[in-house]
């Protein structure tokens, strides 16, 4: 391939030297292609079994062009140092070569040695700087998240469109046969119990009231969030681990594509906005679930119970539970989201994050559940 002025490029060459005492230089000059002849990365194998060296630097300032031979070429090097345990270090590189080889040299890192048992103290300090090591991480996510949030809401953010449509797609109407089946089962079962212990003192007309509150505050907000945890936040991640089996997330890097902006952010914003909606299709399922049994074990009229439903529920009650329900749906995609980039590169560690994103995520709603609970009460609500 010649030059931009039409004159032929300089081969590729290769020296070796040495840089102090125990350092190998490795000078690399010309045009690197796969369409020339290129020194081989064995060489450097060959020299450092002659004159072991504890280090090796690759100098590429030189390189006047190159392609996926000059990839090769140094990831064979880095190879061969990996084998020997000698540190590589290079300089001259152009930015996108440098991501790259970053990216290789974490991959090609050796599995960790799972640490000896020890005694009860030394586990129990290993365990609080796992913990210390993983609320780290995670501000970290969250905090690159809201950044990347905010490009979003100012344009700026990169992402497929039509990945988000889907995504939308995939949180919302693909989600209303199992929402909908589940949360008037929990009606009914609602009806059930209020009804058992109300009889008691002959207030069952009441039911109604019981069913509607409980519903529109609290329950189908609830019930939503768990079902979608397990439908898309183990769903998420899934995805985002198989990519990080396949090296997408690292081809994204390489690019310069943040993979919170591409990735996660799409998610976020498909779930949290979709879950008032899927929430308020449950509101409505669970009182039905509800006028089921009251219709057919209080022999009371339909109408009836609807209006003694819309007596007693307000409308801070439903803006309370959409709220809510917003909530956990950020909650969802981000743990969903977060267990699938932090997972090992390794097709078995798929199934791992998505049962630790659904773990997480559960516990996650509780909690904000509970906190809510105690917020609302302290204000009367």
């Amino acid at each position: 391939m010649g030059s931009a002025g039409g004159l032929p490029e300089a081969p590729a060459t290769m020296e070796t030297s040495r840089e102090g005492e125990s350092t190998l230089l490795v000078r690399l000059r010309g045009a690197w292609r796969l369409a020339g002849e290129l020194p081989a990365a064995s060489q450097i194998d060959q020299a450092l079994a002659r004159a072991p060296a504890s280090s090796l630097r690759v100098d590429a300032a030189g390189v006047a062009g190159w392609d996926s031979g000059l990839v090769v070429f140094l990831y064979g090097v880095l190879e061969a140092c990996r084998a020997r345990g000698v540190p590589v270090t290079h300089s001259g590189l152009p930015g996108t070569l440098e991501r790259m080889l970053a990216l290789v040299q974490e991959s090609a890192l050796p599995p960790s040695v799972p640490p000896t048992r020890g005694g009860w103290l030394e586990r129990l300090g290993r365990r609080a700087l796992g913990w210390r090591e993983r609320g780290r991480d995670m501000a970290l996510f969250v905090g690159e998240t809201t950044l990347a949030l905010g490009r979003f809401v100012v344009g700026r953010a990169r992402f497929r469109g039509q990945d988000l449509g889907l995504l939308f797609e995939g949180a919302g109407p693909g989600a209303l046969p199992i929402v909908a089946l589940v949360n008037f089962l929990v009606g009914i079962i609602l009806a059930f119990v209020g009804m058992t212990q109300l009889r008691r003192f002959g207030a069952e007309y009441y039911v109604a009231d019981m069913v509607g509150i409980a519903v529109a505050r609290d329950m189908a907000a609830l019930i939503t969030a768990v079902v979608l945890a397990g439908r898309s936040g183990a769903a998420y991640a899934a995805q985002l681990a198989t990519m990080k089996v396949t090296q997408e997330v690292d081809a994204l890097r390489t690019l310069g594509i943040s993979p919170v902006e591409f990735l996660v952010v799409p998610r976020l914003v498909a779930l949290t906005l979709m879950m008032p909606f899927l929430t308020l299709f449950a509101d409505l399922m669970g009182i039905l679930g509800g006028a089921a049994v009251g219709t057919t074990m209080m022999n009371q009229a339909l109408a009836g119970y609807l209006r003694q439903t819309s007596h007693s529920v307000t409308s801070g009650d439903v803006a309370g539970g959409l709220f809510k329900s917003a909530v956990y749906g950020a909650l969802i995609a981000l743990t969903g989201t977060a267990r699938g980039l932090e997972a090992e590169r390794s097709s078995e560690r798929v199934g791992e994050a998505a049962t630790k994103a659904v773990v997480t995520g559960v516990v996650a709603i509780i909690a904000a559940c509970g906190v809510f609970q105690y917020v609302f009460f302290l204000f009367g609500w």
